[in-house]
């Protein structure tokens, strides 16, 4: 079908041309300005900024965004309406939008507005899968529709401050992909608690439907010990500050490799190395590191090389082993053996009993300290099930990471404790999309999250930021085109978005559809609950459920 441009369209000329943006002149009162048009009943404001317009000329036809609109004094003192644009890309015959521009217009270009149906044969071509995520905030009657397999499949970061609706969008985005893509393998990272019914709080709920669903805390799933790589094992157990460090390392590697080794003979795997996902017993482990450290020699009249030299290792173990909030990673009840690992994985991707579609991971109850070894363990699981997934192209996973700058840190950030989460999710960031594991970072703190991460994304949706700083970073990240929208970031309603990148057509500013039902993360009624709210509460309650670290 074709893309008309008329007269009736048509509301100013080209003035100024470079290289990233026209400006335009438009026309005047006397030639037939109105600020608002309406074409097939729907009213167009005309130069809004964020709006989009049509440069014509020669039979070339170029889209862009209206960055910034001003007025100036003509000759006679009349007013002389100005706009600058972004080129976004070019317009065939029939509608069809090509990112990028090869033929620039000259001035004395015309200038057209932008029709609903014109926006609404743009988004033809990526209403594939029928993934609709909201409405144009310009034209709330037009849905926006997102290239389904490349926003999963090439990664997206959701950023927003805090009490832009970030929960709220991700919910809504999960719930919209779950209705058009029943056979969808998603696995969300919930640190608060926000996304699934909690065991001990009855007001929480899923927000997603209970039959594709499975809501597990850290104790349900159980990753173990035994599966944490070698490195991460030196992170957990050893402090890179002792003096001794070196030594605890070379020993640690030679008694895991072993114990590995004597544990799992009747797999008769052959070849096994000290990150081979095998169980040992750590109470072996703890063992072996005591008799060495206590050992001496000629009757005890003389000290070993390795006599006190795992003092340190000892203490942070022993204490770890006999603090509870830590068993469910140290004293695992479920996975004991190697052959409880596709137990583990079935209930990890959503293959288990029940089976799911989205998996919901509630770390709320997880110490602080253990976010970046929990995290870490998750990536790297997500990652190293498809990649030895010979049918990992049929089975594609999707890993969402909320509060992403609390663990997928910068590097050489205050907390560089985290470079093996780091590492894990950089490793999907980079290689993730050959192996169909798609990565989806959500955060208040852009400025604050892995540089290699947020590189690697395709797709970006920007909420409310009003930070000087993680402003200035998110422009450095976005196509140049998108640049001059951002400007808008301060002033987006809550669960409005900028949305740029190679999933959607062009730089939009769109508002996402209401999420039914929505996150427990609602906004505290303060002054409902400060005239209405309660006398008393159970003080005595509060304190058990501290002592027990069940929320």
């Amino acid at each position: 079908m074709e893309l008309r441009t008329d007269r009736k369209t048509n509301v100013g000329r080209i003035v100024e041309v470079t290289g990233a943006e026209f400006v335009a002149q438009l026309i005047s009162e006397d030639d037939g300005f109105v600020p608002e048009m309406v074409f097939d009943k729907y009213k167009v404001r005309v130069g809004q900024v964020g709006s989009y317009m049509i440069v014509e000329q020669a039979g070339y036809r170029l889209l862009t965004m209206v960055e910034s609109m001003w007025q100036e004094q003509g000759v006679a003192d009349e007013a002389v309406r100005m706009l600058r644009m972004s080129p976004l890309g070019e317009l065939d015959q029939d509608g069809e939008f090509t990112r990028g521009v090869t033929h620039y217009p000259t001035t004395g270009a015309d200038l057209h507005v932008v029709t609903a149906d014109a926006l609404t044969r743009l988004f033809a071509s990526f209403n594939e899968a029928d993934y609709v995520i909201g409405k144009l905030s310009s034209f709330e009657a037009i849905d926006v529709y997102l290239d389904a397999s490349i926003f999963f499949g090439r990664h997206v970061a959701i950023l927003g401050q805090s009490g832009s609706g970030k929960s709220w969008s991700v919910t809504s985005l999960i719930q919209s992909a779950l209705k058009v893509m029943p056979n969808a393998h998603m696995i969300l990272l919930d640190l608060h608690g926000e996304y699934g019914m909690r065991k001990t709080d009855f007001s929480s709920h899923t927000v997603f439907p209970k039959h594709i669903v499975r809501c597990l805390d850290t104790d349900d799933l159980e990753i173990p010990y035994w599966l944490l790589s070698f490195a991460e094992l030196v992170d957990l157990l050893i402090d890179m500050d002792d003096e001794d460090a070196s030594v605890q390392i070379a020993f640690l590697r030679t008694t895991v490799l072993n114990l590995k080794i004597e544990a799992n003979t009747h797999l008769e795997l052959g070849h096994i190395t000290v990150d081979t996902p095998l169980f040992f017993s750590l109470d072996d482990l703890c063992k072996k590191f005591k008799v060495a450290n206590e050992q001496t020699a000629s009757f005890g009249k003389e000290t070993t090389a390795l006599y006190g030299r795992f003092d340190q290792l000892l203490v942070k173990l022993l204490s770890r082993m006999n603090d509870t909030r830590y068993d469910f990673l140290l004293r695992p009840s479920k996975r004991t053996s190697s052959e409880s690992l596709p137990e583990l994985m079935r209930d990890f991707v959503g293959l288990g009993d029940p089976g799911a579609k989205i998996t919901v991971i509630d770390l709320s109850s997880v110490p602080p300290d253990l976010h970046g070894t929990v995290t870490s363990q998750i990536g790297r699981l997500a990652f190293e099930f498809n990649f030895w997934n010979p049918r990992c192209r049929e089975f594609p996973l999707f890993l969402i990471c909320e509060e992403a700058h609390s663990y997928i840190t910068r590097e050489g950030g205050v907390n560089d404790e985290n470079r093996q989460t780091r590492k894990a999710m950089e490793r999907i960031a980079k290689q993730g999309r050959k192996y169909g594991v798609g990565l989806c970072v959500v955060s208040q703190r852009p400025h604050e999250l892995s540089e290699t991460v947020l590189s690697q994304c395709s797709s970006f949706v920007c909420l409310r930021i009003s930070n000087p700083d993680d402003q200035a970073y998110v422009r450095e990240l976005v196509p140049d085109a998108a640049r001059g929208m951002l400007d808008a970031l301060p002033s987006l309603a809550q669960g409005e978005a900028i949305t740029v990148g190679e999933a959607v057509p062009l730089p939009l500013r769109v508002q996402i559809t209401m999420p039914d039902p929505p996150p427990n993360s609602s906004n505290i009624d303060y002054a409902g609950e400060w005239l209405n709210g309660p006398d008393e509460i159970s003080v005595e309650d509060i304190v058990d459920r501290w002592r027990r670290q069940e929320r």
